[in-house]
C-alpha cells in the first residue's frame, strides 16, 4: 500500500482537498442525470459507487476527524447504501500509512527519542492504520508490544475540519436556530478526547480491570511508562478482526459465544459504569484463537449522565412505550419533544418515535434475542429509508433529542449490527450478574 510522506494540517490545505473531492462528486452527478436521460430505467448504484470511492479517496489521505466521520457513517449498514458502508468501513483499520521516515520524525517529536532507542525492536512500517493513528509492532524485554502513533496535525484540525463539514451538516439533518451548535460541540469535544492517548490509557486500564469478572473477554495491558500523549505502548494481542472472523465463522454456538462476551460488555458499561466504549466497529475488536473477544481501543468513551440514562431505558420498557402519558413525558425529557413545538409537530414525532422506539428496542422487550433475525434488521432498513423519503420531516425543525443521543445511539447502531454479524444468540439479562 502506498505511504504518506505528508498530511495536510492547514485549514486552507484541508479545505482545498474537500473542496476538490465535491467537484468530482458534483461530475459524477452530471454523468448520471446523463445517462439516465438515454437509459431511464438506470439506477443510482454506479453513482454510490463511484461519489464512494471519491469521497473516500478525498478523505484517506487527510486522516483525522474528515477520516473519523467516514468510520462513523460505515457503521449504519442498515441507512447508508452499500456502496458507502463498504467502501468507508476501510476507514476502521486500512488507510495509507504514513512512511517510515515520517514515523521516525514524528516518534521523535512526540517522545524525545527515536523508536530504537526505546524499543529492543520496531518494525518501521505499520501493521494497521486508521482514522487518527497507525499500529506498529515492536519488543522489549521479551514481550511483544503494539505502539500507536497518532497522525501529526490530528487533533490541531478537527475545529477547522468541522467549521468546513458544518454547512453541509446543517443542511442534511435540518437543523435550525442556534440550538443545534451543542451536537457540533459533542462531536467536537469527543473528537479532541479520541487525540488524547494519555486518557485512552487511563480509560482502558480502567474498563479493563472493571470487567475482569466477564466471561471470554481479554483486553492488552498498558504501559504508561513508554507511552505519552500522542503514542501508546500495550501488549500486542494475537487474533483477527471481528469482520475477518465472521466471515469464514460457520459455528453458531461460537457466535453466540462472542455475542454474549460483547453484549455483556457493552451492558456491564452502560448499566454498571455508566459509561460506554462508543466505538464498536470490527476494528476495534479481535478474536483470538480460542475464540475470546479482545477490546483494543479505548479513546472514545462516552459518560451518561443519570438524567439522560433514565428516561431513555425507561423507554425500552413496552408498558412505557405503550402508556401515552408516560410515553409524553419521555420525551420532554430526552428533549424529542420541546416546548416550543406546534401541536402538528408534537403530533408528527410522537408518532415517528412511537414507532422507532417500538422496533429499535426489541432487543430489550424479552430475556433472549436472536441477533441473526434478519427480519429485525430489514425494519430497522426499511424505517431508515422511508425517513429519507419523507417529506413532511424535511420541513420539521431537526433538532430533536439530547447532544448525548450521538453517541449513544451510534453506540447502539454499531453494537447491533456487530452481533448481527455474528449471529449471536443473546441472554440479555445475563450481564446483571457482574454487576455489584
Amino acid at each position: 500500500m502506498k505511504t504518506l510522506d505528508k498530511i495536510p494540517t492547514t485549514k486552507i490545505e484541508r479545505a482545498g482537498q474537500l473542496v476538490k473531492t465535491g467537484f468530482k462528486v458534483g461530475g459524477n452527478y452530471v454523468a448520471y442525470y446523463g445517462e439516465k436521460m438515454i437509459n431511464p430505467s438506470l439506477t443510482k448504484e454506479k453513482l454510490n459507487e463511484n461519489n464512494a470511492e471519491d469521497i473516500y479517496d478525498g478523505l484517506k489521505n487527510l486522516k483525522g476527524s474528515a477520516l473519523k466521520v467516514a468510520q462513523m457513517l460505515s457503521m449504519d449498514k442498515n441507512i447508508m447504501p452499500k456502496a458507502y458502508v463498504e467502501k468507508f468501513s476501510l476507514a476502521q483499520f486500512s488507510v495509507p500509512p504514513l512512511s517510515a521516515p515520517l514515523v521516525r520524525k514524528t516518534f521523535k517529536k512526540y517522545l524525545g527519542e527515536y523508536p530504537e532507542t526505546i524499543y529492543d525492536s520496531f518494525t518501521p512500517d505499520s501493521v494497521n492504520a486508521a482514522s487518527i493513528g497507525q499500529v506498529h509492532k515492536a519488543t522489549k524485554d521479551g514481550k511483544n508490544l503494539a505502539v500507536k502513533i497518532q497522525y501529526p496535525g490530528v487533533a490541531e484540525s478537527i475545529s477547522s475540519d468541522l467549521a468546513i463539514v458544518k454547512p453541509f451538516a446543517i443542511k442534511m439533518f435540518n437543523l435550525q436556530g442556534k440550538d443545534s451548535e451543542r451536537y457540533f460541540k459533542e462531536v467536537e469535544f469527543k473528537l479532541l478526547e479520541e487525540t488524547d492517548y494519555e486518557l485512552e490509557i487511563e480509560q482502558g486500564i480502567a474498563i479493563s480491570q472493571a470487567c475482569v469478572n466477564i466471561p471470554n473477554l481479554k483486553f492488552p495491558k498498558y504501559y504508561p511508562e513508554l507511552s505519552s500523549k500522542k503514542t501508546i505502548t500495550m501488549d500486542w494481542m494475537e487474533g483477527e478482526h471481528l469482520s475477518e472472523f465472521t466471515a469464514h465463522n460457520t459455528d453458531r454456538k461460537e457466535g453466540d459465544k462472542l455475542g454474549q462476551a460483547l453484549w455483556d460488555f457493552y451492558m456491564f458499561q452502560m448499566h454498571g459504569l455508566r459509561q460506554v466504549h462508543a466505538d464498536p466497529h470490527p476494528g476495534n475488536f479481535l478474536i483470538d484463537n480460542e475464540r475470546n473477544l479482545i477490546a483494543i481501543d479505548f479513546g472514545c468513551i462516552k459518560k451518561v449522565p443519570d438524567s439522560f440514562y433514565f428516561p431513555y431505558f425507561e423507554l425500552s420498557v413496552p408498558d412505557i412505550i405503550d402508556n401515552p402519558v408516560l410515553f409524553s413525558e419521555k420525551m420532554y425529557q430526552l428533549e424529542i419533544l420541546r416546548k416550543d413545538d406546534s401541536p402538528k409537530e408534537i403530533a408528527y414525532f410522537t408518532e415517528l418515535f412511537h414507532g422507532l422506539l417500538s422496533l429499535f428496542t426489541k432487543p430489550f422487550h424479552g430475556a433472549f434475542f436472536d441477533f441473526s433475525d434478519d427480519d429485525f434488521f430489514e425494519q430497522i432498513a426499511e424505517l431508515g429509508e422511508k425517513l429519507t423519503k419523507d417529506s413532511q420531516l424535511k420541513k420539521m425543525n431537526g433538532n430533536r433529542g439530547s447532544e448525548h443521543f450521538i453517541y449513544i445511539n451510534r453506540t447502539f447502531f454499531g453494537l447491533y449490527n456487530l452481533l448481527h454479524d455474528l449471529k449471536a444468540r443473546v441472554d440479555t439479562n445475563n450481564y446483571k450478574k457482574f454487576i455489584d
